[in-house]
């Protein structure tokens, strides 16, 4: 089977069959197919489509590229959540402990922060000591003891990705649907969960910036998960602003363990209590109301933190730093951007807002970038608030790139829209897909 021909196949609108992407995932993975065939292929894809059964074929063989999950000495329901990326989303770092601490079992694989949006492993390092990078047997045996585990992506879970990532990111193929969804559901086919809901952002802030493509994602990945025997829905959530206040690894870190007092800004506590709701209705301990009662519950009597202080502990964390999440917030600069003008805030660029964070050291521009765990954006305001001339709109921290603060701090208010009257409010949640 020749790659030429594949390629000119999908050139030409077919639907590749199953062993023509398997010999093409095989063939690569083993360095047989160059990248510029490779890079062709993504591109042929990129403007012709592929079907739903042919990017299941395809995350398949993704999936199929590397070692699953051997969850062996782990016992119960294992679930996850996973979101596509947005600005100051840290849902995960609550929403685990949460349905963790209600009984089912969580061995969570994460990725880094690279662009706008930040990764769940870059905020759990904010923790001092807080280890990542558990051995196979580690993360079985922290699992196994603690119901909760949080770690970074093995290095042979689905290998193909991470190769096919790389290549699309520099070849203008990353905003091809198919290859975001076999993407994202060859890790999470990989993981092996037995219930997977998916945060599907859209808005300025998301990877995807229309409701209809989001929509297209969402539909798509669920219906890859159901072909797979997994149960999994989908919610498509509003990302035209960050959400929550902070944006940053500690920063982010610090609002969630006041969501998980039972505090914190309500559309991240709403969310994440939303997400909850879906993966334990998905485990079938209750119709969806009911699980929202529970998932409040374990918010406001203190178990979901109680579990993210074990979590923290059995991974080699500072429990003081979630006990006193002060300790998190030592950056050596800072600086308050104030409104130039009174009125209500009406818009916002959250994607922007990303980028300001970016440029003070909180993010990635290349893989191998080091990031600065104490930078960040805390916001005084947001979208619908009325703010008098001069008053706080948000406050920037830095330790590591104090050069560019200002340049930051001008982003941030040329991306933020003032006006005279309030906006319509916008739903959080836009629609769920099962």
């Amino acid at each position: 089977m020749r790659m030429f021909d594949i390629i000119r196949k999908k050139r030409d609108g077919g639907a590749l069959s199953e062993e023509e992407l398997r010999a093409f995932i095989t063939g690569y993975v083993a360095g047989e197919i160059p990248d510029y065939q490779a890079a062709a292929l993504c591109m042929a894809i990129w403007f012709r489509g592929m079907d739903a059964a042919e990017t299941t074929a395809l995350t398949l063989a993704m999936r199929d590229s590397g070692a699953c999950f051997d969850a062996t000495g782990i016992s119960g329901l294992r679930v996850d959540k996973h979101s596509t990326g947005g600005v100051g989303d840290k849902t995960s770092l609550i929403v685990s402990p949460i349905v963790a601490s209600l009984g089912l079992t969580v061995a969570k694989m994460s990725g880094r922060g690279l662009g706008h949006t930040g990764g769940t492993v870059d905020k759990l390092e904010s923790i001092k000591g807080f280890r990542t990078d558990l051995s196979a047997d580690e993360f079985r045996e922290t699992v196994a003891k603690t119901g909760i585990a949080i770690v970074g992506q093995s290095a042979t879970l689905a290998p193909a990705d991470k190769l096919l990532y790389a290549l699309r990111d520099v070849t203008a193929t990353v905003d091809s649907i198919p290859l975001i969804a076999s993407s994202i559901m060859s890790k999470k086919l990989a993981a092996d969960d037995d219930c997977i809901v998916l945060d599907v952002k859209t808005g300025s802030g998301a990877f995807m910036k229309t409701e209809a493509e989001s929509r297209a994602l969402a539909a798509l990945m669920v219906d890859i998960g159901k072909r797979a025997g997994k149960r999994i829905c989908a919610l498509i959530t509003d990302m035209d602003q960050p959400l929550g206040r902070a944006i940053g690894n500690a920063l982010e870190v610090a609002e969630a363990i006041e969501v998980l007092r039972g505090e914190g800004a309500e559309d991240l506590r709403t969310l994440c209590i939303e997400l909850a709701a879906h993966i334990l209705a998905l485990s079938e301990t209750g119709d969806l109301d009911a699980c929202r009662c529970l998932a409040s519950e374990a918010l406001s009597s203190g178990a979901a933190l109680e579990c993210f202080v074990g979590m923290v502990a059995a991974q080699g964390g500072d429990v003081s730093c979630v006990h006193h999440p002060e300790k998190l917030l030592c950056a050596t600069h800072q600086k308050t951007v104030c409104a130039p003008r009174e009125g209500y805030i009406t818009g916002v660029d959250a994607e922007e807002y990303g980028v300001a964070a970016l440029l003070l050291g909180a993010g990635r521009s290349k893989k191998e970038d080091r990031i600065d765990h104490t930078a960040g954006l805390y916001l005084h305001a947001r979208v619908g608030d009325f703010v008098p001339a001069g008053a706080p709109v948000a406050t920037l921290y830095t330790t590591a790139c104090p050069h560019a603060i200002e340049a930051a701090a001008g982003r941030l208010l040329e991306a933020t829209v003032i006006g005279d009257a309030p906006p319509a409010k916008k739903p959080l949640v836009l629609g769920v897909e099962r």
